[in-house]
C-alpha cells in the first residue's frame, strides 16, 4: 500500500501498530512546519522535520540542500518516534504529498517491513472529510526497527553527468523554475541538460489526490522514452520522491533518485539550460 485514504486512516487511529508522521515543511520558512503542527494536526501524529529528521548534511549521498542521513541516524530517529519493524507508517503534509513522499521513499527504500503510505489528499482532505485535529503531542515508547544497511537506487552527480542522454531525467520542480524564470533558493536558474519538466502537481487531480493508475501511466508514457532507466530529481531530492511514488502507483519501474538534485548540480559549476527545451548531453560534455 503506497496511498491511504482519509476514511481508512480514520479507521486506524486507535491501531497501536500505526504511526502517523506530520512532515509539513515550507521552502525558506524553516519553523513554519512545526508551527502548523502545533496549531493542529491529525490525532496521534508526531512531527518530523525535513531538515533534521529526513536529511543530514553529515550523512550519506550527494551534496545538496537535503542529503540523506546515514541509515543508522535515520533508524534512530524513527525509533524515537515509536516506529518498529511491524509499524505501519502514514506520512502526510499539505502540499499534495510532495514532502510526505520523501519519508515514504526512505522507509520503502530500506525495506521497512510494516509498510508505509502517504495520506491521499493530505491534511486538507482530512479536514474536508470532517475528521478532527488535535494540539496534543503524543509520546510513544521507542521502537525496535530493522532496516537494510544502505540506501540503494540513488545516483550521484558525476555518474549522472556521464549518463546524460542514456537515462530519462525527470525534473519535479514547478515549470517556471525548470525554465529558469524564477529561482528562490539555488544559485543559478535553469535545469540540468536533458531533463524534461515533470512537475509533481501534475500527478494530482483538482482535489489534490493522486490520479488513477491508468492516468499516471499515460502521463509518464509521454515523459519517458522507451525502456531507458529513469532518474527523478527536483531542487533537493525531496519532491522528486513524489514522482517515484506516482510511478510506483502507475505500475512502472522505480526511478533512480538523484539525491543532490538541482541544488547540488547548480552549486558545482555544472552547465545549466534555461527555457522549455531539455538541452543536450553535449551541453555538459563539451
Amino acid at each position: 500500500m503506497c496511498l491511504i485514504s482519509v476514511a481508512h486512516l480514520a479507521a486506524r487511529l486507535d491501531d497501536p501498530n500505526t504511526r502517523i508522521a506530520d512532515v509539513r515543511w515550507y521552502l525558506n520558512r524553516p519553523t513554519a512546519g512545526r508551527e502548523a503542527y502545533d496549531a493542529g494536526h491529525i490525532p496521534g501524529a508526531v512531527f518530523m522535520d525535513l531538515e533534521t529528521d529526513l536529511a543530514d548534511h553529515a550523512g550519506f549521498g550527494a551534496p545538496g540542500r537535503h542529503p540523506l542521513p546515514t541509515v543508522e541516524a535515520f533508524r534512530s530517529r524513527m525509533e524515537r518516534a515509536g516506529i518498529a519493524s511491524d509499524t505501519f507508517v502514514v506520512a502526510y503534509d499539505d502540499l499534495g504529498g510532495s514532502v510526505a513522499a520523501r519519508l515514504w521513499w526512505m522507509l520503502d527504500n530500506l525495506g521497512h517491513h510494516g509498510g508505509v503510505a502517504v495520506l491521499d489528499g493530505g491534511i486538507q482532505g482530512w479536514v474536508a472529510g470532517g475528521q478532527p485535529l488535535s494540539t496534543d503531542e503524543p509520546r510513544y515508547p521507542a521502537g525496535d526497527l530493522e532496516l537494510a544497511s544502505a540506501w540503494t537506487n540513488v545516483i550521484a552527480r558525476d555518474e549522472l553527468a556521464r549518463r546524460l542522454g542514456e537515462v530519462d531525467l525527470l525534473d519535479a520542480r514547478a515549470p517556471e523554475r525548470y525554465r529558469g524564470e524564477i529561482e528562490p533558493i539555488d544559485p543559478i536558474a535553469g535545469h540540468i541538460p536533458t531533463a524534461v519538466s515533470a512537475p509533481t502537481m501534475a500527478n494530482l487531480d483538482a482535489s489534490g489526490r493522486f490520479l488513477a493508475p491508468d492516468a499516471l501511466r499515460g502521463r509518464y508514457a509521454q515523459l519517458l522514452q522507451g525502456d531507458r532507466p529513469a532518474v527523478t530529481a527536483c531542487g533537493s531530492g525531496t519532491t522528486a520522491c513524489h514522482n517515484s511514488l506516482a510511478m510506483r502507483l502507475a505500475g512502472l519501474p522505480d526511478p533512480i533518485l538523484y539525491v543532490g538534485s538541482y541544488s547540488d548540480w547548480s552549486r558545482s559549476g555544472m552547465p545549466v539550460v534555461t527555457g522549455a527545451d531539455p538541452g543536450l548531453p553535449q551541453d555538459v560534455r563539451r
